[in-house]
């Protein structure tokens, strides 16, 4: 491509034009250097050159960085949306759980009222046993079996047919003014009757009725003597007793109300068959309404 002259007087070389051709650019060099003009043509070259590179380069990567930023993005939405769903679901799962296991089973319903009432029943039937002998032998008490017996006259059906209609209204009244008591009657109901079958309305509405009155009615009441005064009393204990198992005080001064109307029946009739049938008739009168008319069991 070229040749090398050398002088032997002045040892000096002299380097003849080289041409170099790289990357589509071509360079000169004279006398051992380069050319001004090509220099700047090749600094400038390839500061053009490296700046497209980068802006390119730039570009790529910023492109890249979004697509990432956005792939991210999008898992970790995915995720947090995962998450909430699982979490509304297994709350709802909670929730519907919890409302099951709080609902006891039809034979334990049962069970459990047979045996309460057995023993409320039993109950009354000694207290009034009791005070029988105790006046037979002499003692200042109060014979329970004279005082109210268990008699029954005609005009008593009138009487039972007034109980059972008048505090049928005053319930359905009170369940549209007094939200506090409509709930505690609900949480009351649906604790014992959801899961009963309809003859089973029988069982939670008779024998609730009838041992209940033995004992207060035809137990206590006499006991404690046949007056007002001991007919609020019984009453009041008789309504604190409905306190629990999701009933609130509101259910508690309306059972106080209803035990004051049997309590005067039973003054006015002598007799416990009439707060008897009232009591048991009102108790399946309230456990139909609620059955045909409850959302829950929807």
């Amino acid at each position: 491509m070229g040749s090398i002259t050398m002088n032997h007087a002045s040892t000096t070389y002299q380097l003849c034009p080289i041409s170099i051709f790289m990357s589509g650019k071509f360079f000169s060099l004279y006398n051992g250097g380069i050319d001004k003009s090509h220099n700047n043509t090749l600094r400038f070259g390839i500061k053009a050159f490296a700046s497209r590179k980068s802006v390119k380069k730039l570009k790529r990567d910023r492109k890249l960085g979004l697509v990432e930023e956005s792939n991210v993005a999008d898992k970790s939405a995915a995720e947090d949306v995962s998450v909430i769903d699982g979490d509304s679901v297994s709350s709802v799962d909670d929730l519907a759980s919890k409302k099951l296991t709080n609902i006891p089973q039809r034979s334990s319903v049962l069970q459990a009222c047979t045996v309460t009432c057995g023993f409320i029943a039993a109950l009354g039937v000694i207290i009034r046993q009791v005070s029988h002998i105790a006046s037979v032998e002499g003692f200042p008490i109060i014979d329970c079996s004279t005082e109210v017996s268990f008699g029954f006259e005609i005009w008593h059906l009138e009487l039972i047919t007034g109980l059972v209609i008048l505090i049928s209204s005053c319930r359905y009244l009170l369940l549209k003014i007094w939200p506090d008591f409509a709930e505690s009657s609900e949480a009351a109901n649906q604790q014992v009757l959801t899961s009963l079958e309809p003859l089973d309305y029988l069982v939670v509405a008779f024998f609730p009725g009838f041992s209940e009155e033995l004992l207060f009615r035809g137990a206590l009441l006499p006991l404690c003597g046949i007056d007002w005064k001991s007919v609020l009393l019984v009453a009041s204990i008789f309504g604190a007793l409905h306190l629990g198992s999701g009933r609130k005080y509101s259910f508690a001064v309306w059972a106080t109300f209803v035990g004051f109307i049997y309590g005067y029946a039973t003054i006015v009739s002598n007799s416990i068959v009439v707060p008897m049938a009232s009591h048991a008739l009102n108790n399946l009168v309230g456990g139909i309404l609620w059955r045909y008319t409850s959302k829950s069991l929807k």
